[in-house]
């Protein structure tokens, strides 16, 4: 008898449907599974016939032949032991198939007969419940993951501890409510980190301040205990808090990566990612025969911090090229390619070189010119033209530890409210050009000059900056998109000359790179 259960396929943040086909016909016991199947796929024959048994069912000892449809697509993971379970029942008539026709099966079994966690099921929901106007499916899996899938809301999910609850279910000898998702009413604590405990450096809180206003990058430069690493990791302090529709996006990333927690189904704070220069370029731009997302695609709508940049090798420092411009990673692999979103903010931090004391006013750098050539040479003129604020910190005096001035610095919550209204002020301009990401920092050129229009003081100020700094129409653009950017902080409707004196100031490192 052939039965025909529903099933997903994720392949990177797309789901495919999958009919798992099931014929139980006469012949000498052989289980065969079809389809582009990986060696997990081929390891549910082991797993299935012995949940079965040891759940209670009896498992057919004639030919059974499995397809995984349609055949074109890789099926990777432990994902079909559920679907191909149920299918033996319906072919073998211990489970009516009527009941199942309208229903999406995912899962993985245990040896007992348990239904645990597979990846990705918050994207196979989301994709239901766009199409439920042509297909009305009810996901069906185990109880964690009917959490996670509850998420989306206009589709009904059901979760089940062991296959006999759910054949109990699917024979209508038991009713259960599809799962319903209750958001964390405790309310979230507020940070510990605040901008107000770092002491000085008032012009690089000025250029976060900004970086967060517009979703402008940033690399900044400096001495060692300059405090780089202290502004770093207080950003996302100051970023407004994630949309409902962002949560469900970095959900849907970490999901599909396995990283997502058990107690916590959907992410609600932005990522901050600060991974060790001897990170390997698979971990940071997603790999594996399956690509899974990177380091940059978990980052996302979040924040990446590189510390120490130089030493990062050659090959990563390269990959964040793409994202940086297009905000999103394609991964090509043998079997298959994938489009992950990288659209994160970079934060990076380096020391002016080896030794870290080069221009110090106190103390010598010990580095000779060659060291700090080849140091400096790491990062590419292409790379760092696509950083937007370039900025280079002073070492803290002893002074501006116990300065009466610290007291009156901005706090993050201060900061974080300025950041918004800029914001609000962006999304009300950009989204009449149907702009995908409504910030000044990552409009295209096209749609900012459209926007733009700039007096005769402002574009002679702009000329000199391009001559003498030998600056590309990238760099141009970014000046321009900072400035953009400072004029909405004051509230301002145009761009004026201040604004773009104050936008060049933070291009500061393009003119050493280049002499």
């Amino acid at each position: 008898m052939l039965a025909i259960v529903n099933s997903c396929c994720v392949i990177g943040l797309i789901n495919h449907i999958v009919r798992v086909e099931v014929d139980v016909s006469n012949g000498l016991p052989y289980f065969e599974i079809v389809g582009l199947p990986d060696t997990s796929v081929r390891e549910s024959r082991d797993r299935v016939r012995t949940a079965l048994k040891n759940s209670g069912f009896d498992f057919p000892l004639h030919r059974i032949t499995v397809n995984l449809s349609p055949g074109n697509l890789k099926k990777e993971g432990p994902m079909y032991d559920l679907p191909i379970a149920i299918g033996i029942l319906a072919a073998t008539g211990q489970v009516d198939t009527t009941s199942i026709t309208d229903k999406v099966f995912v899962g993985e079994l245990s040896l007992n007969g348990e239904i645990l966690d597979v990846s990705g099921v918050l994207v196979m929901t989301d994709s239901l419940s766009r199409e439920s106007g042509k297909t009305n499916y009810s996901l069906v899996t185990s109880v964690n993951n009917g959490k996670e899938g509850a998420i989306i809301n206009n589709i009904s999910v059901y979760g089940f501890p062991t296959i006999p609850a759910l054949v109990e279910f699917i024979s209508g000898n038991h009713s259960i409510e599809p799962v319903i998702y209750n958001p964390n009413s405790v309310e979230v604590s507020q940070p510990s980190l605040d901008y107000k405990d770092v002491n000085g450096q008032f012009e690089a809180k000025r250029a976060l301040e900004i970086a967060a206003g517009g979703l402008h990058n940033i690399i900044m430069s400096g001495p060692p205990g300059s405090g780089k690493t202290m502004l770093a990791e207080r950003f996302n302090t100051i970023l407004p808090k994630l949309s409902n529709e962002e949560k469900i996006q970095i959900t849907k990333i970490y999901s599909v990566a396995g990283l997502l927690p058990v107690k916590s189904p959907l992410i609600t704070k932005r990522p901050f990612i600060a991974p060790h220069h001897t990170c390997s370029l698979a971990s940071m731009v997603g790999g594996g025969k399956f690509p899974k997302p990177g380091l940059l695609s978990l980052a996302s709508y979040g924040v990446i911090f590189l510390d120490e940049l130089p030493e990062f090798s050659r090959d990563i420092l390269e990959s964040l090229r793409q994202p940086l411009e297009e905000h999103q990673l394609k991964i090509a692999r043998l079997s298959t390619a994938v489009t992950y979103p990288a659209n994160f903010q970079l934060i990076a931090a380096l020391n002016p070189c080896p030794c870290g004391y080069h221009g110090h006013p106190n103390k010598p750098c010990t580095c000779s010119s060659i060291q700090q050539a080849r140091y400096l040479k790491k990062i590419s003129g292409p790379l760092l033209d696509r950083i937007d604020i370039q900025i280079q910190l002073p070492p803290v005096e002893f002074e501006q530890l116990y300065s009466a001035s610290q007291s009156k610095s901005s706090t993050s919550q201060e900061i974080q409210s300025r950041v918004i209204k800029a914001r609000e002020r962006q999304q009300s301009r950009w989204s009449q050009y149907d702009a995908p990401y409504l910030a000044n920092g990552l409009v295209s050129s096209l749609q900012l000059k459209k926007e733009i229009t700039l007096t005769k003081e402002c574009r002679q100020l702009l000329k000199t900056a391009f001559i003498k700094l030998n600056l590309t129409a990238r760099s141009h653009d970014k000046i321009l998109r900072i400035a953009l950017t400072i004029a909405d902080l004051d509230n301002s409707d145009s761009i004026s000359v201040d604004h773009i004196s104050e936008a060049i100031q933070f291009r500061r490192l393009d003119h050493q790179w280049t002499n």
